[in-house]
C-alpha cells in the first residue's frame, strides 16, 4: 500500500495508539509494522484472530504479559559462546514462566469457548520447565547469584562471611580503644576498593601504621588500613576471587543450558510477541467501541454508524453508505465544513483497518471488501480542519491515481475539478469521473459543481449524495444523504443572514432558469426525503409498539403453560404417591411372606418375588403428554361389578375391580397394588369371565442367587431425587438376588449426589456397611455397600 496514502488516511495515527496497548516490546514491533493486506483469505485469518482475543478479553479479561522481555539478543549470544549474566539469565526465566502461564489460560478458555487461532499459535509455546527451574535455583528474584547455585559457592560464602566478621570484630575492638578513638575523624569501619578501613585524622599519620586507600575531599581524613588486618584482608581478597570464578562456572552452566534450548526459545519470542499483538488489537477494539466487519472481494462496501476512530466518540457523527451493488460511484455534494472530507476519510480509513486485521468503529453487520489499492487525492497538507490543497496538486495525484488504479481500486476524490474555471474544472471532472467509472473501480468524489450533480442524476451506476445543511440553524448537521443532491443555500442563508429582498430577487434573476428548475427538484427531493423520514420513524415506532405486545403476549403464554406444567406434576406426584404408599405395603407382605417361609420350611422362588416388584414398579404413572378425557356420551352397557377390567381415568391405568366398597367406590387391582377407587373415575372397558382360574396358595420362600441382577448401579446425571428411587430398587433386587456387595456409581462433581446417597444407606435395614471405593475401583466417584 502506498505510504502517502496511509499518511494521508491518518493511518499511522491508529497504528500509534495500536502500539499503546502492546506489552511487549516484540508487540509493539509487529504493531508498528502493520499493513493493510489485499488478501481476503488471510485479512479474515487476522480478523478471526482478534475476534477470539475480543471474546478472551470478554470473558476473562485481558491477559498480562507482564514479565516477558525480549531474550532475542541474549539467546544469539548464547548460541556464539558468550556469557550471560544474571539479569539475562532471569529475564528468560521469567519469559518462559509467562509463556507457560499464557498457554495454560488460553488451553483452559478454549475447553469451554472455542478460540482455534488462539490455542494454534500458544499451543506451540515449548515447555521450558526444566530450564527454567535451573535458573530459579541459582537466580534470586534480584538477579544476584544465590548461595543454592552450587555447595562450592556456598563454601566460599560462608568463608566470605566468617573473614568479613574477624575483621571487623578487629577492627571495633581497636575503635573503641581509648588510644585510637582520639585518632580518629569517626568511630565506624568502611570500605575503600573492597578492603576494610577506619576515617583516621591527617595529623595522625605518622602515630598511625598501616596502608592508606583514600582520603576525604578536603584532605583531613585519610581512609587506613590498619598493619593488623592487612593479611586478614589479602585472605578475604583471595576468598571472593574465588567467588567470582565459581560464579563465572554458574553462569557458563546456564549459558550453556540456554543455548541449547536457543532455537525454541527463539520461536517462543515470536510466538509471544504475536500473542501480546493480537490481544493489543482486542484492547483498541474495546477502546473503539468497534465490531467484526464481514469482508468480502467483489467490491462491496456497507457501512452501519461508521464513525472516524480519531474523533471523540461523543462529537463524532456516524454515517450510513453503501458501495458496489446498484451504483459503483457516489457524488457527494454540500457546502464546505460540512463533512465531505471527513467522510471520505472514514470510508478509506475504516477500510484499511479492516485489510490489517483491525475491528471497525461500526455496528454490527457492517461489511468492507479487500481491494488491491487504496487511492486518496485530499490534497498536499490538508486535514479535517482545514484546505490547503492546489489544482496543480490535485492533477499530479489523480494522473498518478489514473495510472495505477484498477476495477479492485477503491478511489477517494475531495473536491474534484477545483482551483480552476469552474467550466474547464467541472468539464475536467466529469471526464475523469466516466473514465473511473468504466475502469469498474468503486469511487467517492466531492464537488461544488452542480453539472456533476446532474452527471451523476443521468448515468447508471453513479448516485447523488449530499452532505445536510440545517436552514433553521445555518450549520451543518454533519449527516451523509445517499440520493439526495446538495443545494447550495446561498440564498437562503443570505436571506435569513438580513440581506434584502430587492437584492435577493436580483440575484434569482441572473440564475439560469436550467438551474432554478435544479434547484427546485432538489428541494422537491429533500421535502419529500423529510417526509419519508418522518414516516419511517412512525413506522419504526408502531413495529417497537408492537414487539412490545408480541413480547407481553408471549410471556404471559409461558406462564399459562409453566402453570399447566406445574398442575400436571402435581397430579403425577400425587399418583406416585399413591404408588409409594402402595409399594411399601407389598414391601411389607413380602417381608411377612419370607418370615413364613423360614418359620415352614417352604421354598418360594426369588424371581417370582422380584417379577412382583417389577410389576408394582411398572404401574408407577409416567410423565403425560396428554390426559385421557372422560367423555359425556361414553356408553355404559352395565353397573361396574366385582372381576370387571376398568380404566382409572385419573392415573390412564389399566386394572380389575376386587370388590365393591359402597355404592359409589370400588376396590382396583392394579399390578399388585389395591386402591379405592370413585365409580365415576372409572370406565368398564370388559366384563368378568364367568368362570375364575384358581390360583395356587403361596406356601414358602427362600432367598437363591438371581444371575440377571446386576452388582453395579450407574447414577451418574440423574438428580437426587431419582437417584434414591434407583437406590432404594437398586438395593432390594441385590438382596433378593443374595448379592453380598454391590457399587453404586455417582460421579464426584459437586458432591452433593455422593453425600444423598451415603446418608440413604446409613439408614437402609439391608445395608451393612458402606464405603468410598479403592484406587482401580473408581476412587470418591464410586461407593461400595455391603449387604446383610
Amino acid at each position: 500500500m502506498d505510504t502517502k496514502i496511509l499518511h494521508t488516511l491518518e493511518y499511522r495515527k491508529i497504528l500509534n495508539t495500536l502500539l499503546s496497548y502492546a506489552q511487549t516490546t516484540m508487540g509493539k514491533k509487529k504493531a508498528e509494522q502493520l499493513e493493510p493486506i489485499s488478501e481476503l483469505e488471510e485479512v479474515n485469518r487476522l480478523l478471526q484472530q482478534t475476534d477470539e482475543a475480543f471474546t478472551f478479553d470478554r470473558l476473562k479479561g485481558s491477559p498480562s504479559f507482564g514479565g516477558i522481555v525480549d531474550i532475542t539478543a541474549s539467546i544469539k549470544r548464547a548460541e556464539i559462546g558468550g556469557t550471560l549474566n544474571p539479569h539475562e539469565l532471569l529475564g528468560i526465566s521469567n519469559t518462559t514462566f509467562t509463556a507457560r502461564r499464557l498457554k495454560r489460560l488460553i488451553a483452559t478458555l478454549h475447553e469451554d469457548e472455542p478460540i482455534e487461532s488462539l490455542f494454534y499459535i500458544s499451543d506451540q509455546l515449548s515447555e521450558q520447565k526444566t530450564l527454567e527451574d535451573a535458573i530459579k535455583i541459582c537466580i534470586d528474584d534480584n538477579a544476584e547469584v544465590a548461595d543454592s547455585a552450587s555447595v562450592t559457592l556456598a563454601q566460599i560464602r560462608r568463608e566470605l562471611r566468617g573473614g568479613e566478621a574477624r575483621i571487623r570484630e578487629k577492627l571495633d575492638s581497636m575503635i573503641r580503644s581509648s588510644t585510637v578513638s582520639k585518632m580518629l575523624q569517626d568511630q565506624l569501619i568502611t570500605i575503600r576498593g573492597d578492603r576494610f578501613v577506619i576515617p583516621v585524622k591527617a595529623e595522625y599519620r605518622s602515630y598511625f601504621g598501616g596502608i592508606v586507600h583514600d582520603q576525604s575531599g578536603s584532605g583531613a581524613t585519610l581512609f587506613i588500613e590498619p598493619e593488623s588486618i592487612v593479611a586478614m584482608n589479602n585472605k578475604l581478597r583471595e576468598t571472593r576471587i574465588r567467588e567470582e570464578r565459581e560464579i563465572e562456572i554458574i553462569l557458563q552452566k546456564l549459558t550453556a543450558l540456554v543455548s541449547e534450548q536457543g532455537e525454541w526459545l527463539l520461536y517462543d519470542v515470536d510466538l509471544l510477541g504475536s500473542l501480546d499483538f493480537i490481544f493489543a488489537k482486542a484492547r483498541l477494539a474495546r477502546e473503539l467501541k468497534a465490531t467484526l466487519p464481514r469482508m468480502n472481494d467483489r467490491g462491496f462496501l456497507k457501512l452501519k454508524k461508521g464513525r472516524h476512530p480519531l474523533i471523540p466518540i461523543e462529537n463524532v457523527v456516524p454515517i450510513d453508505i453503501e458501495l458496489g451493488n446498484d451504483y459503483t460511484s457516489i457524488i457527494v455534494t454540500g457546502p464546505n465544513t460540512g463533512g465531505k472530507t471527513v467522510t471520505l476519510k472514514t470510508i478509506g480509513l475504516l477500510s484499511l483497518m479492516a485489510m490489517s486485521g483491525l475491528f471497525v468503529p461500526a455496528e454490527d453487520g457492517s461489511q468492507l471488501c479487500v481491494f488491491d489499492a487504496i487511492y486518496a487525492d485530499i490534497g498536499d497538507e490538508q486535514s479535517i480542519e482545514q484546505n490547503l490543497s492546489t489544482f496543480s496538486s490535485h492533477m499530479t495525484n489523480i494522473i498518478r491515481i489514473l495510472k495505477n488504479m484498477t476495477p479492485k481500486s477503491l478511489v477517494l476524490l475531495d473536491e474534484l475539478g477545483a482551483g480552476t474555471d469552474p467550466a474547464e474544472g467541472s468539464a475536467l471532472a466529469i471526464s475523469m469521473l466516466e473514465h473511473m467509472h468504466r475502469t469498474g473501480c468503486r469511487m467517492v468524489a466531492t464537488t461544488h459543481y452542480s453539472e456533476l450533480k446532474a452527471y451523476a442524476y443521468e448515468r447508471k451506476g453513479v448516485i447523488n449524495a449530499s452532505m445536510e445543511f440545517d436552514i433553521n440553524t445555518l450549520s451543518p448537521t454533519y449527516r451523509l444523504l445517499v440520493g439526495v443532491p446538495g443545494r447550495s443555500n446561498a440564498f437562503a442563508i443570505a436571506e435569513r443572514l438580513g440581506l434584502p429582498g430587492y437584492i435577493l430577487d436580483y440575484a434569482r434573476g441572473e440564475v439560469k432558469e436550467e438551474d432554478q428548475r435544479i434547484e427546485h427538484m432538489i428541494a422537491s427531493l429533500e421535502e419529500n426525503r423529510l417526509t419519508a423520514e418522518q414516516e419511517r420513524e412512525k413506522a419504526e415506532s408502531l413495529r417497537q409498539d408492537m414487539e412490545k405486545l408480541r413480547s407481553r403476549h408471549q410471556t404471559e403464554l409461558e406462564k399459562l403453560e409453566q402453570q399447566r406444567d406445574r398442575r400436571i406434576e402435581k397430579a403425577e406426584d400425587d399418583a406416585r404417591n399413591i404408588v409409594d404408599k402402595a409399594r411399601a405395603e407389598a414391601e411389607k407382605i413380602i417381608a411377612d411372606l419370607r418370615l413364613l417361609a423360614m418359620e415352614e420350611g417352604a421354598s418360594v422362588k426369588e424371581h417370582k418375588l422380584i417379577a412382583a416388584r417389577k410389576q408394582l414398579d411398572e404401574a408407577e404413572p409416567e410423565k403425560r403428554r396428554k390426559t385421557v378425557k372422560k367423555t359425556a356420551t361414553a356408553p355404559k352397557t352395565r353397573a361396574i361389578g366385582p372381576g370387571d377390567e376398568v380404566l382409572v381415568y385419573s392415573l390412564n391405568q389399566k386394572g380389575h375391580v376386587v370388590e365393591m366398597s359402597g355404592s359409589k367406590d370400588a376396590m382396583v387391582q392394579l399390578g399388585i397394588m389395591k386402591m379405592k377407587v370413585s365409580l365415576d373415575d372409572l370406565e368398564l372397558q370388559q366384563s368378568a369371565p364367568s368362570a375364575k382360574p384358581k390360583q395356587k396358595p403361596v406356601t414358602g420362600m427362600k432367598r437363591t442367587r438371581d444371575d440377571n441382577v446386576k452388582s453395579e448401579l450407574d447414577l451418574r446425571g440423574t438428580n437426587l431425587e431419582e437417584a434414591l428411587m434407583e437406590t432404594d430398587r437398586f438395593i432390594d433386587e441385590a438382596f433378593l438376588a443374595n448379592l453380598g456387595q454391590v457399587y453404586i456409581i455417582h460421579g464426584k462433581g459437586t458432591g452433593i449426589l455422593r453425600s444423598g446417597i451415603q446418608d440413604y444407606l446409613r439408614k437402609h435395614k439391608h445395608i451393612k456397611s458402606y464405603r468410598l471405593g479403592n484406587y482401580g475401583e473408581g476412587g470418591n466417584g464410586v461407593t461400595v455397600a455391603e449387604l446383610e
